[in-house]
């Protein structure tokens, strides 16, 4: 490929500080040779981890969840497993199920038990166990990167050898449609698309922008007539059921099979909404509840009040700490002075002006008790089952008009059609502008998106909508500014919409097209990591770091206005240190100001090359790539492939890399085993997919405690175990003998300490289990106009808490267990000892899973990077529910991968 940046005369990335020399010199080449230890940890490419980090990151509610956040440490650690009651005596116990192994979201944290399996032995091939792991994944990483080159050169082989075997009139028609140019319709039929449609492929497109909805909608199926001997009222029910299974296909239209628009610039044709729901207005305090300044009560205006009680909500114990921010204290009150002022001022009890000049002489206490006592009142479960169902049902019909909208004619359901209530921004990270008031947005700040014959929605009384817009080639519903960093915010379909499950399709198959040419970039910039021109060298280091290690591309930043987050193109000198012979360290805020502080091993050339970059005179502040921007690169990766941007390598590595392992588990024997064995098999190799594309997380605060509580939930388990078999013992002593004295132990790490502490929370258990159960019947009496129950029915209840704690402290003295448990009888326990032995096999596998996951992040590779068509395809060919891996949110979101792949095992990304 050749070079587009050759030229010694090209203007300069970014003319900062120190710049480096237009040429590499063959001295200084030379000389960078001769400096650099020729040994190397044969772990290029590979990240390894440094510890926790302190995770700088606050979203503004509510667009977001913090994704890094650990939950707060448990305070009491739970003896329980979740799904079952230790507590109960075994006949009145449930049956037990299987617990999925829920990995959908960063936010939860990973629990896990000191399992005796090695954890990790599974990221490495058996044969190769005994080496460092590095070396493993390396190895491994070298062995997919081979295959991918293998690959692509087949692919281009095939291209040519088809194009040139294929009539004339159609080689156009179909390289234009196959987004990986394979012309055969069996190769078609492989990939998942229908056998019948020969040119309905995906067209390669210059961007990532959202597809257009075709209006064509799915052919309707044959209906076959009723045999002779169903009944009228039969057929009739048949119908019926066959005109809701068209009307759900109708609107499960499916896009991905649709032919393509002749022009996809436009998004839609027709397009009706109901516009966007408001923030309620403010309820101002009573008159009693005001602020104190210098421990004097003030009157403020409706609009100062509001913005005080924007700090109030920031004094619960879980967003108290930005109170303490200097930043976010002068910010806050610099808008709330002079939100005072604009508004009247204050006033004391006499009408006398107060000047508001100090935060420290405000006192908010009063509105934080009014306030605090508001919002405990309002807690949907301090509420009575039907005022629940009240509250539901007023915010569904508040709700509803904006849920949906109707695109080319079909419903579909709108994200975030509420309006940002106003609030304190937080920003993320260390936020220039952290504390300054989000003020209220009102309706002549939004600009309505529409279609021309549609109704325009009508904004609240009083009030107009800025503008209306009818742009058929944008996707938005709504806009508006934002007031503290002037960022425009939109209202878009939801995530499950066809919209959006388009954009995730073409990011996915501009993913797939990159398997043809990834040999030739990746053989490119491996050369050019030594050419003479210096710009030539940076773009290929950075394409190296991206490509190798994950990186983001980065733009730009205006720090002023910004957290000052970088990526690769805008790394500065400070941002990583060199530690011969190729071991180098990355430490930066990242994308949304999280803390990227990682060692990766690279190649001896990229070490040099980094070294080079780093010469003096340069020194912190100065830009690592200072010849280089990421639209300079992009254009660069445009150049192989129509479309082609930095961000896409992270896609393709990650999905690549995912297919490449889940064809290898076909001869993996556990691949044959329990559902819970297959999840964690899949587990296993989208945790490889985390590792070697560096989605790594820092391990939450109550990891251990956790891990604790999962293994006390297996204890738990096994206790009962032992208690189960000593029942047999008490039916029929003569089992001894049968069994063997050893069969009947007490597990060595079930000491007695231990078994008195969990008997204890036990008893705390079913003591909290019946007096929850007694409030709730009075509940009920209470909604029924009835008498409720007297206290000494609930005495009466709690008995069975004393027989307990009773039937355990014989037990302790004794060593003997009672039979309990309605029919008992020897069968009935030893096939409940078989069901506990089952949930404790499936919660051991699921601790050591999680134990592996501590410091990955699985729901970033799976929801964001990998291919959720190779999901689908492993669930299917694997017999596992679908469920297993996508929540309701990410079925509906990936509805279109499991549609399009459903009825093959074949399909390969």
């Amino acid at each position: 490929m050749s070079s587009d940046s050759s030229d010694d005369d090209r203007p300069l990335a970014r003319p900062n500080g120190h710049l480096s020399s237009a040429k590499v010199s063959r001295a200084e080449d030379e000389a960078l040779d001769r400096s650099q230890p020729r040994n190397s940890s044969g772990m290029a490419g590979i990240v390894v981890r440094n510890g926790p980090v302190d995770d700088a990151m606050d979203l503004d509610a509510p667009n977001g969840v913090n994704k890094r956040k650990s939950r707060t440490s448990i305070s009491k650690v739970s003896y329980r497993d979740e799904s079952d009651s230790d507590g109960e005596p075994l006949a009145k116990r449930p049956r037990s199920s299987a617990r999925p192994v829920d990995s959908d979201s960063d936010n939860e944290p990973i629990s896990k038990v000191k399992a005796k399996k090695k954890s990790t032995s599974m990221l490495a091939d058996s044969s190769d166990d005994e080496k460092p792991l590095g070396i493993q994944l390396a190895k491994k990483k070298a062995a997919i990167e081979k295959k991918a080159a293998h690959e692509a050169q087949t692919i281009r082989s095939k291209e040519a050898n088809s194009a040139k075997s294929a009539p004339k009139k159609n080689i156009k028609e179909e390289s234009d449609d196959e987004p990986l140019a394979k012309s055969s319709a069996n190769k078609r039929q492989s990939n998942g698309a229908p056998a019948k449609r020969k040119s309905n492929g995906v067209k390669k497109e210059e961007s990532d922008s959202d597809a257009p909805i075709s209006k064509k909608t799915k052919a309707k199926g044959k209906t076959t007539a009723p045999s002779k001997g169903k009944s009228a009222a039969a057929t009739k029910d048949s119908k019926k059921a066959k005109a809701k299974e068209t009307s759900e296909e109708e609107e499960e239209y499916e896009w991905w099979n649709a032919p393509k628009p002749e022009d996809d610039s436009i998004k839609w044709q027709t397009l009706e909404h109901n516009g966007v729901l408001f923030a309620p207005e403010y309820e101002p305090l009573p008159k009693n509840v005001k602020l104190l300044y210098d421990g004097k009560p003030v009157t403020l205006s409706k609009e100062a009040e509001e913005v005080a009680t924007f700090w109030v909500a920031m004094m619960t114990p879980a967003s108290s700490h930005h109170l303490d921010n200097p930043v976010f204290r002068n910010n806050f009150f610099t808008d709330f002075s002079e939100i005072v002022k604009k508004n009247g001022g204050a006033t004391d009890r006499e009408g006398n002006k107060v000047q508001i000049k100090s935060l420290d002489k405000c006192d908010f206490s009063k509105i934080y008790d009014y306030w605090l006592a508001k919002t405990e009142a309002n807690k949907t479960k301090n509420l009575s089952k039907e005022e629940k169902e009240a509250a539901k049902a007023k915010k569904d019909a508040l709700e509803a008009p904006y849920m949906y909208c109707l695109w080319d004619g079909r419903k579909q359901k709108v994200g975030n059609f509420r309006v940002e209530p106003p609030s304190l921004f937080r920003g993320r990270g260390e936020h220039p502008k952290t504390g300054r008031v989000k003020t209220r947005v009102f309706p002549e700040q939004i600009t309505i998106n529409i279609g021309k014959d549609a109704k325009i929605p009508e904004p609240p009384a009083g009030h107009k909508w800025k503008a209306v817009q009818h742009d058929q080639k944008a996707t938005w519903l709504a806009m508006w500014q934002e007031n503290i960093n002037g960022a425009y915010k939109y209202v878009m379909l939801g995530a499950a919409s066809d919209v959006k499950g388009q954009s995730d399709y073409k990011k996915f198959e501009k993913a797939r097209e990159l398997k043809k040419y990834i040999d030739k970039i990746r053989k490119d910039y491996t050369r050019e990591l030594k050419s003479e021109i210096m710009a030539d060298r940076q773009r290929a280091t950075a394409m190296y770091l991206i490509d190798q290690l994950a990186l983001r591309a980065g733009n730009e930043k205006d720090t002023e206005n910004e957290a000052d987050t970088v990526g690769c193109c805008s790394l500065k000198y400070e941002h990583i240190t060199l530690e011969p012979p190729n071991k180098v360290t990355f430490d930066f805020l990242g994308k949304d100001s999280i803390r990227y502080n990682e060692t990766a091993f690279v190649e001896p050339q990229v070490f040099k090359n980094l070294k080079l970059f780093k010469k003096a005179p340069k020194s912190d502040g100065d830009d690592l790539f200072d010849r280089l921007t990421t639209s300079q690169l992009n254009k660069h990766l445009n150049s192989y492939m129509t479309g082609l941007t930095a961000k896409v390598f992270r896609t393709y590595n990650a999905s690549y890399t995912m297919s490449t392992l889940l064809k290898e588990l076909s001869q993996d024997p556990r691949s044959k085993g329990t559902i819970a064995e297959k999840v964690k098999l899949y587990n296993d190799c989208n945790r490889k997919v985390a590792i070697l594309c560096n989605h790594k997380r820092t391990v939450g605060a109550s990891h251990e405690q956790q891990m604790q509580k999962m293994g006390d939930r297996i204890k738990g388990l096994r206790y009962q175990k032992w208690r189960t078999k000593k029942m047999i013992l008490d039916l029929e002593p003569s089992y001894k003998k049968k069994k063997g004295a050893s069969w009947f132990e007490l597990d060595e790490d079930l000491d007695q300490e231990w078994i008195q502490e969990h008997q204890q929370f036990l008893i705390e258990e079913q003591r909290t289990k019946i007096t929850k159960k007694f409030e709730k019947d009075n509940e009920k009496r209470k909604a029924n106009k009835e008498k409720p129950m007297p206290e000494k029915e609930l005495k009466e209840r709690l008995q069975a808490v004393k027989d307990l704690e009773a039937k355990f402290k014989k037990e302790n003295k004794t060593g003997k267990v009672e039979a309990e448990g309605r029919g008992a009888s020897v069968d009935k326990y030893l096939k409940a000892i078989e069901k506990l032995d089952e949930r404790v096999k499936i919660l051991e596998t699921q601790a050591e899973d999680r134990d592996g996951n501590k410091e990955v992040a699985l729901g970033t590779s799976k929801i964001n990077y990998i291919d959720p068509r190779l999901t689908v395809v492993f669930a299917k060919k694997f017999d596992v529910p679908i469920e297993k891996f996508f929540s309701k949110t990410l079925r509906d979101k990936f509805r279109w991968a499991i549609k399009s792949v459903e009825d093959t095992e074949d399909w390969e990304f």
